[in-house]
């Protein structure tokens, strides 16, 4: 049987490549709106749909696409492939267009057209992991349905109009997908510490683990607000998790990295939980920090920079080559930093929000047309090694 194209050997090479083009569409139309040039007339509304497409569509596509190549890995299964992952693929363009048509696609086939990507992408996990009983790594498959339940959420509020569930069913999936960035660092970071720097690995302390875990969900319950929960509850509850991932994160030595740009990026992402964690907790006690500086740290600072860095190392070391950042992904990775900067401090120094909005939404396009320029050509060419994937 004849290999499929390189694009479909592997899962995250469509979905990186795909995955990061729409995040530089999305925001450049974002901004567009914001600053007044572009009227964006979208299923939900321009804010729904800025807050949904940068979770549900560009981190979920970037979150598939990672961990369907990493089952393979784990599990020694072969690799979702060919047409199969190219219809995966093509269900998750569907739910992108169809939220731009909301005068011509009834609003419940929008809505589940875009629902149908994550449980079935949770589906063709569980199959590779319940295949060899490899149970420490199915905590994912549940983790994609929270998700889901939190789309679903989402779609809601579009149709209902209710500001309330919008809110909460976006900080849902952030807090969610902050939980999946602290189990995998966990068990990447010290390890490509070790090996960036040639420096040893800073051995794991399993009642630490065990604890940052647990913090991260205590987090994630209180950010639901249920009722009868006082302020100062949930702020402890996030003051305690950023303090333990503060330990954590310490404990990986970010000064041994700063040569290395492949891997400071990913602490600099990691302190970036942590101080999201205690944002998000002085929100709740304090006028003095908004609860979006919060979110923001822990989407464009967290995310935006570890999904920058993640995808970076997995296109060079799944393509068979160096695993080298170079000269214009430190500048990528600088560019996404400086993104987080602006977008959660610089109302400080920018007096017009949609300026604000404007520099940091063209930091975070030029840190992922480095990307592309740079790992196009890896993401659609055959491994240079001559390996399968």
């Amino acid at each position: 049987m004849s290999e499929p194209p390189a694009l479909f050997r592997l899962a995250f090479r469509p979905f990186f490549l795909l995955g990061s083009l729409f995040s530089i569409i999305s925001l450049t139309l974002w901004a567009g709106s914001i600053t007044g040039h572009l009227n964006l007339t979208v299923y939900g509304g321009h804010l729904w749909w800025h807050v949904h497409e940068m979770l549900f569509g560009f981190v979920s596509a970037i979150v598939v696409g990672f961990l369907l190549t990493a089952v393979r890995t784990w599990t020694s299964q072969p690799g979702l492939k060919g047409a199969s992952l190219a219809c995966l693929v093509a269900l998750w363009l569907a739910g992108r267009l169809v939220l731009f048509l909301p005068a011509v696609i009834p609003l419940w086939v929008a809505a589940l057209t875009d629902l149908a990507f994550l449980p079935l992408a949770a589906l063709v996990l569980a199959r590779s992991v319940v295949r060899v009983r490899q149970w420490r790594n199915i905590v994912f498959v549940p983790l994609l349905l929270a998700m889901t339940v939190a789309n679903a959420a989402m779609h809601w509020a579009a149709v209902t109009g209710n500001s309330d569930t919008q809110y909460l069913a976006g900080n849902a999936m952030v807090m969610f997908v902050t939980l999946l960035m602290t189990i995998m660092a966990g068990r990447v970071v010290p390890m490509f510490t070790a090996n960036g720097t040639g420096t040893e690995q800073v051995p794991a302390i399993g009642w630490l683990e065990k604890v940052a875990l647990l913090t991260v969900l205590v987090a994630v319950a209180a950010s639901f607000r249920l009722p009868g929960i006082p302020s100062g509850a949930v702020a402890l509850c996030f003051f305690l998790a950023a303090f333990v991932h503060g330990v954590r994160a310490l404990r990986w030595r970010i000064w041994t990295t700063f040569a290395t740009p492949l891997v400071w990026s990913l602490h600099l992402s990691y302190w970036c939980i942590s101080l999201g964690l205690f944002l998000y907790g002085l929100s709740e006690v304090t006028t003095a920090v908004t609860q979006s500086q919060a979110i923001h740290t822990l989407t464009v600072g967290a995310m935006g920079l570890m999904i920058l860095a993640m995808i970076t190392r997995v296109s060079l070391g799944h393509t068979g080559r160096p695993i080298k950042g170079g000269k214009i992904m430190a500048a990528a990775f600088t560019m996404m930093f400086s993104a987080f900067i602006v977008r959660v401090f610089g109302a400080f120094w920018i007096d017009n929000y949609a300026n604000q909005i404007l520099a940091a939404s063209a930091l975070w396009v030029f840190a992922h047309s480095c990307f592309l320029g740079m790992n196009a050509p890896v993401l659609t060419r055959p491994r240079v090694d001559g390996k399968p994937g």
